[in-house]
């Protein structure tokens, strides 16, 4: 440690000097620049504020610090009055006060820490001839300070005014950098700012995406929707040949949601009610183009524009020409309250076009039935009456499709005196298969004039068949009956079996294996078969269509044909005709019928009987 040297500051003079040594005591330690500037403005305001208390002693003290190879430089000041006080160890914070006091006369101290290591000699305190020396050697051999000369003051002014120009310079570079890093700053905000509004930007782009891609979804959603109601509502009007029941499917599929009232024109019917019209129905049927009137034009779609109806001024109307092969009506749809869009008047108009062909089908259909029924009815025989054998018979079309004209029944007299009876079915439907139904029907009557025998004649039909109608095919059974002769004769090819009911009601079935198909492409001889049947015994000849579901089979029709024989009282079979009524109902009434239905009742009666 070098010895700490202590003067007594008094005037001014003297308080320039003491600074001047000090910055030079510091500038000869090292110290930072801003480090010693701070701490020669602190020690001169001390200084200053010391000289209007009548001066104070200086202290100034280097010494070694901690073993970081630091050195500390410490300004301890006294009050003149008082005598110089010893400095403490350790270490002391510039600005802290000495002392507990805090009054005018209290000492005060000052310390800075330098980087070291404590050079050998510093700087002395003496004239102004630059001399240089120990802290030790500052003073003259009386203890007193030559007087400051004038130079030397300029020089420590100057020095402390370039002092200044160096911090005033480091303020400088500091505000410059400030100021650019304010620019920075400004710059950054900028950007965010623009980042800021370019994600706002990117966000509310995405939004109207999602509300785009949302309403195309909905759109797509609707379109599917229709899409689905179309199919599923013209599956509905295609299903039925019957145009009343198309006409009433149309209600139940587009009312309420599509349409609060429909009201369907057809031209070859008479008008109900008054019959009024509405102008936009009238041209609809005129120009075959869809109209639709209301207060407001609509624009849709392939429709033209009229104003509102006088029918209905409130709400929109919409007119459809039903077009199929032709145009047959107009369908008049009133607007539900959502009114017609784009979307749902398209899906209207093409659901009326394929009800329109749906309605032709019908009416088709209808003609072809019509005609089959006519021709079929006309070729079935009426039935006649004889002493041995009482007759009934029933003829039933199918109620599902075009499947008229296969069955038939039969039964004529011969020339001996028997009685033939037949039931027939050719496959097929529709007016071909009536056709060919006639013309088994005459051949095997033209057959049985010259043989009476039932397998002969089918052996004869199954030629015929074969060689004029090579991809048609038949079954028929025939029976023979003989007057006072308690047996029947028959022969079946490929036809459900007989059922008899004996008197008294027991039932069989003539479940002989019967012989092919008729028309089958191969030789084949039919063979007669007996079966014994007494006087009040009833022979039921059927086609399958009385019998057979197409779930169950044959079987279970056959066995309920047997219980429904059974339970007729043999009374009751002297009223044939009501019998034959009565067996109709457990077995076809209660079901829709998928084919024709036919059967021929055969009540043998008693020697003497006489006919019906």
């Amino acid at each position: 440690m070098i010895r700490p040297h202590t003067v007594t500051i008094t005037s001014a003079a003297e308080a320039v000097r003491a600074r001047s040594f000090a910055a030079r005591v510091v500038g000869a330690l090292g110290v930072p620049e801003v480090d010693r500037i701070r701490f020669l403005t602190a020690l001169t305001a001390r200084l200053r504020k010391a000289l209007g208390r009548g001066g104070t002693h200086l202290t100034l003290t280097v010494l070694p610090s901690a073993a970081d190879g630091t050195v500390l430089l410490r300004a301890v000041g006294e009050p003149a009055g008082r005598g110089v006080v010893g400095e403490p160890a350790g270490q002391v914070v510039v600005g802290e006060p000495a002392g507990q006091g805090r009054d005018r006369t209290a000492p005060w101290r000052l310390a800075l820490t330098c980087p070291g290591p404590a050079p050998r000699a510093l700087p002395s305190y003496g004239p102004a001839d630059g001399a240089q020396g120990t802290l030790d050697d500052c003073a003259n051999p009386d203890g007193a300070y030559e007087a400051p000369d004038a130079v030397r003051l300029a020089e420590a002014v100057l020095a402390a005014d370039e002092e200044a120009a160096v911090l005033v310079g480091r303020l400088d570079d500091t505000e410059s950098q400030l100021r650019l890093h304010l620019e920075e700053l400004h710059q950054t905000n900028q950007g965010v700012l623009a980042l800021h509004a370019e994600l706002e930007a990117a966000a509310q782009a995405q939004r109207d995406l999602l509300v785009a891609e949302r309403a195309a979804r909905g759109e797509a959603e609707k379109a599917r929707g229709l899409l689905t109601f179309l199919a599923d509502a013209s599956a509905a009007v295609t299903a039925s040949l019957d145009q009343e029941d198309i006409l009433r499917r149309l209600p139940g599929l587009l009312v309420p949601e599509y349409a609060s009232d429909i009201d369907v024109w057809l031209f070859d019917e008479p008008a109900e009610g008054n019959g009024a019209r509405s102008a936009a129905a009238v041209t609809a049927a005129r120009l075959g183009r869809p109209q639709h009137a209301g207060p407001h034009p609509a624009a849709l779609p392939g429709i033209d524009d009229l104003p509102p109806s006088a029918l209905s001024p409130d709400r929109p109307l919409l007119c459809i020409p039903l077009t199929g092969r032709g145009t047959s009506g107009v369908v008049t749809l009133t607007a539900p309250e959502s009114g017609f869009d784009e979307g749902t008047s398209v899906m209207l108009v093409e659901l009326a076009r394929r009800t329109a062909i749906a309605l032709d089908n019908a009416r088709q259909y209808e003609q072809h039935r019509d005609t089959a029924v006519a021709l079929q009815r006309a070729q079935l025989t009426e039935l006649p009456p004889t002493e041995e054998v009482r007759l009934a018979a029933r003829y039933l079309p199918a109620t599902r499709g075009l499947n008229i004209g296969g069955d038939w029944y039969d039964a004529f007299p011969q020339p001996d005196g028997s009685l033939l009876t037949v039931i027939g079915d050719v496959t097929g439907h529709g007016l071909r298969a009536a056709v060919i139904m006639g013309q088994l029907r005459t051949a095997l009557r033209a057959y049985a004039v010259e043989d009476d025998s039932p397998a002969r004649i089918l052996t004869r039909l199954h030629r015929m068949l074969r060689h004029q109608q090579p991809d048609l095919y038949a079954t028929a059974i025939i029976a023979r009956f003989r007057p006072g002769d308690p047996h029947v004769v028959w022969a079946a090819a490929g036809h459900p079996p007989a059922v008899v009911r004996a008197p008294g009601g027991d039932v069989r079935v003539l479940n002989t294996r019967p012989g092919v198909m008729l028309g089958v492409p191969l030789p084949f001889e039919y063979t007669d078969h007996t079966a014994e049947l007494p006087a009040g015994s009833t022979l039921v000849m059927y086609t399958d269509g009385l019998v057979e579901r197409r779930s169950l089979g044959m079987d279970p029709g056959i066995e309920l044909l047997g219980e429904t024989l059974a339970a007729f009282g043999d009374s009751e079979l002297e009223n044939l005709d009501d019998c034959a009524e009565s067996l109709l109902k457990p077995l076809v009434h209660d079901s829709e019928r998928e084919d024709d239905v036919c059967f021929l009742l055969c009540h043998v009666l008693p020697a003497g009987g006489g006919a019906p």
